[in-house]
């Protein structure tokens, strides 16, 4: 199980390890050195073993990484070994381009059920096939599809709602894209991808030539 001394950087950054190590196993490479796979990273060396030591021992001296094994290991340690059933909460543009994106069932997220409180959305069904129910019926579907994540793509003012919806259902982990934050109890995970935060930072880095 993941340590809660684990920094948070560090979790980011074995994201990163794991798409490039999935990418190199598609290439057919076997082997890769700590200072090749810093390199294709955009970090150092140093810093990747420091990641991975958090975890365990993992590598041969003078050899490097087998590919093909720390690519399994690394989705091991990020829970990523079993399929994880996802609810999209708010059905607009950005939440159709989410549940149709292709790149999150090879990771093992899947799309399993979508809600809204649009009578106009409510009974269609996504690009994807999966139908549109009303927010009232996720706590059944819930519980009938093992949702374990929510993700909440609503306009700023309905997300509470959505939130709270997803607490009530037993839902533990919320990836919130409305422009807003949101309440939970401290038993749910919740994760803020603010997209307007980030073009700012790219557009300061633009700039000041930072």
């Amino acid at each position: 199980m993941q340590s809660p001394k684990v920094p948070e950087a560090t979790i980011k950054r074995l994201s990163i390890y794991m798409r490039v190590l999935k990418d190199l196993e598609r290439k057919g490479v076997e082997v890769i050195s700590s200072a090749e796979l810093a390199d294709i990273c955009g970090v150092n060396a140093a810093q990747i073993r420091k990641d991975l030591t958090y975890f365990g021992e993992f590598g041969v001296r003078g050899v490097g990484y087998y590919v093909k094994e720390l690519h399994f290991d690394i989705r091991k340690v990020l829970g990523l070994n079993q399929k994880r059933n996802i609810a999209l909460i708010g059905v607009g543009n950005l939440g159709r381009a989410l549940a149709s994106y292709r790149s999150f069932t090879e990771h093992g997220y899947v799309f399993v059920a979508a809600f809204d409180v649009d009578p106009k959305k409510v009974g269609t069904f996504l690009p994807t096939g999966v139908p549109i129910e009303h927010l009232d019926e996720l706590p059944r579907v819930a519980r009938e599809k093992h949702i374990e994540i929510a993700i909440v793509t609503t306009p700023a003012e309905a997300a509470q709602d959505a939130a709270d919806a997803a607490v009530r259902a037993g839902i533990k982990g919320i990836l919130n894209f409305a422009p807003v934050q949101i309440s939970v109890p401290e038993h749910v995970k919740v994760k803020k991808v603010d997209l307007t935060t980030e073009f700012d930072n790219l557009v300061y880095h633009l700039s000041s030539g930072a």
